[in-house]
């Protein structure tokens, strides 16, 4: 029961945030996802409805690199990544989009290593 109390309670936080943040062309949203084992990047321009780039620790370059790595190097890796896959695409500023969760272990390494990488929030 209360797994699922928790998965509600963050889907409320992401609903309320999002009725105030939204991505544009000229500043797409950066959107974080956190499983248990994994974590998920996008940066999304809300007004099209497309994803411009995309990055998790699934992918094949960052599963081989994190090896052995605890989650919070894993999700600098991941931040680094789809940062440099949105400067590739000519996006360097971004709104963050936390997904409901706290700013605060992956979520903040991904964020961090994402601003390291050249994206401006």
């Amino acid at each position: 029961m209360r797994r699922k109390d928790a998965r509600t309670a963050r889907k409320k936080r992401h609903a309320r945030v999002r009725r105030k943040v939204s991505g544009t062309a000229e500043r797409p949203r950066l959107c974080v996802f956190r499983s248990l084992n994994y974590i998920y990047a996008q940066v999304i321009d809300d007004k099209l409805g497309h994803t411009i780039a995309s990055a998790s620790s699934l992918d094949p370059g960052i599963r081989s690199d994190s090896d052995g790595k605890r989650k919070v190097a894993t999700a600098a890796l991941v931040g680094e990544l789809v940062a440099r896959r949105s400067v590739e695409q000519g996006i360097r500023a971004v709104v963050f989009d936390r997904g409901g969760y706290k700013y605060h272990g992956r979520v903040k390494a991904l964020a961090d290593a994402a601003r390291e990488a050249g994206l401006e929030f």
